[in-house]
């Protein structure tokens, strides 16, 4: 047996040694410490008695200093923005008008200004009377002085004042703001319901799947495959940045090449561009893929137009389904395999959507904020409405058709500038059923600037008033269950179209400073703050990652609803801007991932096909006279910033109002109308969409 080599047990643990020392150092830098045994200098020391003078005032140096630094860049930033004010306000250098095209809102504007210079009257005159000390509007009482305590003409105006407020100006501002109030509280409800389905659909894992082999025949070899007839469209207008990527995804799609026909419908009215469209079109077609190119002469109707122009065709007649991609999608190559397949021995089925996700989510502030967005509508709303409902809005693109549900739906009508939707709510009322795909994802692009951010917003906003108008005596009178009218009218239109701009708009945007200069209709903290907040707390759940954006998404939420409900007011009233069509300004972005992919198929594509073979030399004279116009890049034009009026007038409101708050020593209001006037003032300015330098 090996001797034992353990040492410790020569002496005992606890027994101690010695005489105990007391060490004492006169300099006061150093603390004291008693050792009270050998083994006392090993033990681990209090915290707290470890810290000594030098110790505390180097953690205050380096916290003064992380402080100096986060002040130095909020000055930093808080000069930028000066230097951009002066730059783009002052001097317009770079910078144009937004244009107000047919007084769409020139109304709207100038009821802003009116409140603007109200609001300004009414703070000098507050500011006057604080500095006289009359300090009753701090009473929330209101305590109105007898006549004998009148100090003279100005205070007799003010208590005046102060009388016509309590009696005449507060009880409509309050009547409106409960109001408001109730209709935010029903809209919350919604959004809470919606997220608890939301919910209840990831932990049942529900979702829409495809039994057995789809494309297996039915015969008794059970050895063939039958792929039904896919027609893929891709409508397109002036698309020089994204048509390339578009068609070269599309033309890839994993499916059989007698069983496919792709169009690209091409409305450009740029000639260079659709040399650029017929070149590509050119190429594939070269490459064995079944392609036509498309041009109309009569363009009417936009996208509408385009698409009713196209399955107009005799040709369609012989296809059952249609996939529509925009110019700037790109799906995957087993697109068509993982949605077709829904179809088959499901009758009732009209359409499948497919979920959107974003190449360029990251590119700045304005694209995480709309990614927020987007992925709580796709991943909440439609799935949820999917699920238990089997109807939701068409979004236009990265979904499939049942041509059949089309033709006995009415088709493409070119009546309102929300073509999709249109078609959605007349396939619900002839009894088709939709399935939404939350895991079938297509790649695209969200806008980049403001500018087109808020064309978009406005189409999108303008055309389901517009719409609703148009489909109310349909949904009435149509032989489908009452519930289901109910969701169309109450929910589908009036709750998430009409009532969320006009109360976000009205609420915070004109009560909440009107209420810093009318006390007595003062709204309640959890109104702007506590139920907002939790809104946009569930509202970002679909993508944790931009849980730091909370509050930026919060205040550009109550942004945009200037012109939402702009677009809302334009729709429902059918005024001159209802039917406008702006083609969305694209960048052309594609992922590392799809170029390396993309640029691997054309290869393989061009090591078994040669292009020239079979081709008559006055075919190959138009190809490259097609790729010298493809290599000719256009005259880079410079960035115009523009100024936008009705934002730039509600930051000066929001500002001034947020003075008045100081007044009266109302925190939160003071910061919340401060935040969300500085963001007015970086929207009005065109600088959400860039990163300031």
């Amino acid at each position: 047996m090996a001797p034992s080599l353990d040492f410790s047990n020569w002496w005992p643990k606890d027994a101690r040694k010695g005489t105990p020392v007391v060490v004492k150092m006169e300099n006061p830098n150093y603390s004291v410490v008693e050792i009270d045994g050998p083994d006392a200098a090993f033990r681990p020391v209090e915290k707290s008695r470890g810290k000594n003078a030098k110790q505390v005032t180097w953690v205050l140096l380096l916290k003064a200093h992380r402080a100096v630094g986060c002040l130095a860049w909020i000055a930093s930033l808080f000069w930028a923005l000066l230097g951009t004010i002066k730059k783009r306000l002052i001097f317009r250098q770079d910078v144009a008008m937004a244009s107000e095209k047919l007084g769409k809102g020139k109304l709207l504007f100038t009821v802003i200004k009116a409140f603007l210079v109200t609001s300004l009257t009414i703070l000098a005159f507050e500011v006057v009377a604080y500095l006289k000390g009359w300090h009753y509007f701090r009473n929330p009482s209101l305590h109105i002085p007898r006549s004998t305590d009148i100090q003279g003409l100005l205070h007799l105006v003010y208590v005046t004042w102060l009388s016509v407020r309590a009696d005449y100006i507060a009880p409509p501002i309050q009547a409106l703001s409960k109001f408001c109030v109730a209709l935010f509280l029903i809209q919350s409800v919604d959004r809470m319901i919606l997220s608890l389905g939301c919910f209840w659909i990831k932990y049942k894992k529900i979702k829409p799947r495809i039994e057995g082999d789809p494309f297996k025949s039915d015969d008794v070899e059970g050895s063939a495959y039958e792929y039904p007839m896919v027609l893929v469209q891709i409508p397109m207008c002036n698309e020089r940045e994204v048509y390339e990527q578009s068609i070269s995804a599309v033309c890839q799609l994993d499916w059989p090449k007698d069983r496919l026909l792709v169009q690209v419908l091409d409305d450009s009215d740029d000639e260079s561009i659709q040399y650029l469209i017929k070149a590509e079109v050119a190429k594939w077609n070269q490459k064995g893929v079944n392609i036509i190119y498309r041009h109309r002469l009569v363009r009417t109707g936009y996208k509408a137009g385009n698409l009713k122009s196209a399955m107009s065709c005799e040709y369609v007649q012989a296809y059952e389904f249609v996939a529509i991609f925009d110019a700037d999608f790109q799906p995957n190559p087993d697109f068509l395999k993982q949605t077709v397949p829904h179809f088959k021995n499901n009758p009732d089925l009209g359409l499948v959507q497919a979920r959107w996700t974003f190449v360029n989510k990251d590119e700045n502030l304005l694209t995480r904020l709309q990614n927020i967005n987007l992925c709580f509508h796709f991943e909440v709303e439609q799935q949820v409405n999917g699920v238990f409902l089997n109807f939701f809005g068409f979004n236009g693109t990265a979904g499939v058709w049942r041509i059949k549900a089309l033709e006995e739906s009415g088709g493409w009508l070119e009546r309102t500038t929300v073509e999709d939707m249109d078609i959605a709510v007349r396939a619900h009322l002839n009894g088709w059923k939709f399935i939404f795909l939350n895991d079938v994802k297509v790649l695209c692009e969200v806008p980049e600037s403001y500018e087109a951010y808020r064309k978009q917003q406005h189409r999108w906003h303008s055309g389901p008033m517009h719409l609703f108008r148009l489909c109310l005596p349909a949904i009435i009178t149509c032989k489908i269950a009452i519930w289901k009218k109910a969701n169309l009218i109450l929910l589908f239109f009036l709750l998430r179209k009409l009532i969320l701009p006009f109360y976000s708009f009205t609420l915070f945007c004109i009560i909440l400073p009107l209420t810093m200069f009318v006390p007595e209709a003062e709204l309640p903290v959890w109104v702007i703050c506590y139920v907002p907040v939790f809104m946009s707390f569930l509202n970002i759940l679909p993508s944790p990652k931009s849980f730091p954006f909370i509050v930026p998404y919060l205040l550009f939420e109550n942004t945009m609803s200037v012109t939402k409900f702009n677009a809302m007011v334009s729709g429902l009233f059918q005024l001159g801007s209802s039917y406008e069509w702006v083609v969305t300004k694209k960048a052309g972005r594609s992922s590392e991932s799809d170029l390396l992919a993309s640029a691997e198929m054309e290869s393989k594509i061009m090591n078994q096909l040669q292009i020239q073979r079979g081709a008559s030399e006055s075919e190959l004279t138009e190809l490259n006279r097609m790729k010298e116009q493809k290599e000719a890049s256009p005259v880079p034009v410079k960035r115009v910033n523009k100024i936008y009026r009705k934002e730039l007038t509600l930051a000066f409101l929001l500002l001034t109002a947020s003075v008045r708050s100081l007044l009266s020593a109302q925190g939160v209001h003071f910061y919340f109308l401060l935040f969300q006037g500085v963001t007015f003032l970086l929207v009005g300015l065109d600088l959400i969409g860039e990163q300031m330098s």
